[in-house]
């Protein structure tokens, strides 16, 4: 299941690359996440005392983080989210008309972040650890998405692409991070200023299965993705598992906006009689943090010098 670290690590490549940076590795963000989120395990603000090498793992881990690269990574297969439009599109590539509640905040008390950074001397070996540390249960389908959030809570999609081929996490979601920042066709590149305004949405894809007929899936569970032959070409698509219940759509309706947005143009009684129409259902919760939440994990991050 996608965490809220791993949308964090997204703006950290999305910013390093716009600020033309090294960023930290994902494993570095998900202790530092953790650490940052945490109550204080001694309940104490005063800095615990610490060994003379932990200044030295601190000073490993800083150079590990500097000579991590990825700023020019690029996927190379990938799925898009196609979209009737940029201007009507919400955060699943699909028209909204109200905003969506984003998931609920880890962020603990201003007083357990104070008191974290205290020990932050002692993640010195487990950063430099962590950033080696690699598993294939990490390897996951995934897509990203980025939102650009009003005022007023609504969202209007700024970007989204993914993939349905197994990705290192730490590979897959750099790549992807830039991939649907940057190289979206519906829309014209992520800047540096839009950065404020924006949401991250991370996707992990799992259990897929072949759905015996088109309406085997369950609405706010399963995401689709068709394939099927018209007019002798073949076409396809994907919805993502919070597309339908968060447009309030029937099944029906579903599986015929996803036959449109892959191209097909019959009439919308006739979808039954397209041929060969092939479902994959598949699951996925997306997770989603702001820029605001992100920024202030920095902000903390910076003060312990870590750049």
């Amino acid at each position: 299941m996608a965490t809220q670290a791993h949308c964090a690590y997204c703006f950290e490549c999305l910013s390093a690359s716009l600020e033309k940076r090294q960023p930290l590795s994902l494993r570095q963000v998900e202790v530092l996440w953790k650490k940052y989120n945490d109550p204080p395990e001694n309940g104490e603000d005063d800095p615990p005392v610490v060994e003379d090498d932990d200044d030295e793992d601190m000073e490993d881990a800083t150079k590990a983080h500097e000579e991590n690269s990825g700023n020019s990574y690029r996927p190379v297969a990938i799925s898009r989210l196609l979209a009737p439009s940029p201007s009507t599109a919400s955060s699943s590539s699909v028209p909204s008309t109200s905003s969506t509640p984003s998931i609920p905040s880890e962020t603990s008390s201003a007083t357990s972040k104070s008191s974290s950074r205290s020990s932050f001397f002692s993640l010195g070996r487990r950063l430099k650890e962590a950033n080696v540390q690699r598993s294939t249960t990490d390897d996951h389908p995934l897509f990203v998405t980025w939102n650009t959030v009003s005022r007023s809570g609504s969202r209007s999609l700024r970007g989204c692409i993914g993939t349905f081929e197994a990705q290192d996490l730490d590979d897959g979601l750099r790549s992807y991070a830039l991939t649907s920042a940057f190289d979206d066709t519906r829309f014209l590149p992520i800047t540096l200023r839009e950065l404020p305004s924006l949401e991250c949405g991370v996707t992990l894809l799992t259990n897929f299965e072949s759905a015996a007929d088109p309406m085997d899936w369950e609405l706010g569970k399963h995401g689709l993705r068709i394939s099927f032959t018209y007019h002798s070409r073949r076409y396809g698509s994907t919805y993502l598992p919070d597309v339908a219940r968060e447009q309030g759509w029937t099944k029906e309706e579903t599986v015929i906006s996803l036959m449109r947005k892959a191209g097909w143009s019959g009439r919308k009684e006739d979808w039954r009689k397209v041929a060969d129409l092939n479902v994959i259902r598949y699951q996925g919760h997306q997770i989603r943090v702001e820029h605001r939440e992100w920024r202030e994990w920095r902000d903390w991050v910076d003060e312990q010098g870590l750049n």
